[in-house]
């Protein structure tokens, strides 16, 4: 039994669809089960932190999503240690990495959780995925309204990596074994900038897209909906760093999958519907 904290997360769904698809018994943690809409062959499960054991009956592996359990991560993974779990897959973050800034809010978030998992007994196995092309949704509300998306640092670069790319690492790497104590970097295939995010968007939908740059200081929570504000401005700063810098290409996802990861236009054309009024 694998257990999926995050289930109804991007990359969890993804990842529960996989595992059912491959007939695997997979267990979906979700706090509202009745709004899960999850396969139907996945055991689909209230995440209940008071008592976690009951979680892990009959489980031998995790997918663990960082904010399942937040401060109470030790104590959640202890109880699926005992419960016979053996093996951790964690989604990390790519922000942590030699050289990072460790006072990044994100970097503090993601290493502090990676100790924890390195401390709790399991063998694990870190994903380190770094800008999630689905951070694109940010711009849904504005690609619904009209042609004109306005946003901050149209120059900067990155390698968005689809979230059923990382979702396909993770069910190899808890299918097939062998990545014990392994730390996975996983991006895009290929560069491209945030006015290119843009324009990919605009194809994606038959439409011309512009993109209107906006100074970083009028950014707001209503561009950044899923940041919490003490972590927004260290973010602009990472984007600001960005600008004119190739990102870090790895080709993780084909060594460990078999397929190469798909590029951010073929991300747009998957979720051209989520971009529709």
């Amino acid at each position: 039994m694998i257990v999926v904290t995050g289930a109804t997360g991007n990359v969890g769904r993804a990842l529960v669809e996989r595992l059912v698809s491959e007939d695997r018994p997979v267990r979906a943690l979700t706090r509202d089960p009745q709004r899960a809409a999850l396969p139907a062959a996945a055991e689909v499960v209230q995440l209940q932190l008071d008592d976690p054991a009951t979680l892990f009956r009959g489980a031998s592996q995790l997918f663990l999503y960082i904010q399942a359990a937040g401060e109470r991560t030790a104590a959640f993974l202890e109880a699926a240690r005992q419960a016979g779990v053996r093996h951790v897959v964690m989604l990390s973050s790519g922000i942590i990495r030699e050289g990072a800034d460790e006072t990044h809010p994100i970097h503090v978030m993601h290493a502090t959780t990676e100790r924890v998992v390195r401390d709790s007994g399991l063998q694990w196995t870190f994903l380190r995925p770094n800008a999630f092309a689905t951070n694109a949704f940010q711009w849904a509300p504005q690609i619904r309204a009209g042609n004109t998306v306005r946003g901050v640092f149209a120059d900067s670069q990155s390698a968005p990596i689809h979230e059923d790319d990382i979702a396909a690492v993770a069910q190899r790497v808890l299918v097939d074994g062998g990545h014990e104590g392994a730390v996975h970097r996983l991006t895009g295939p290929e560069a491209i900038t945030t006015a290119g995010q843009v324009a990919a968007i605009g194809r994606a939908l038959g439409r011309d897209l512009h993109f209107v740059e906006m100074p970083p200081d009028e950014a707001s929570a209503e561009l950044f909906p899923h940041v919490p504000p003490p972590v927004l401005q260290a973010l602009l700063k990472t984007y600001e760093a960005a600008v004119g810098v190739p990102p870090e290409i790895t080709t993780t996802v084909e060594k460990i999958t078999g397929t190469p990861a798909r590029a951010f236009a073929t991300w747009a054309e998957d979720h051209a519907d989520d971009f529709r009024a």
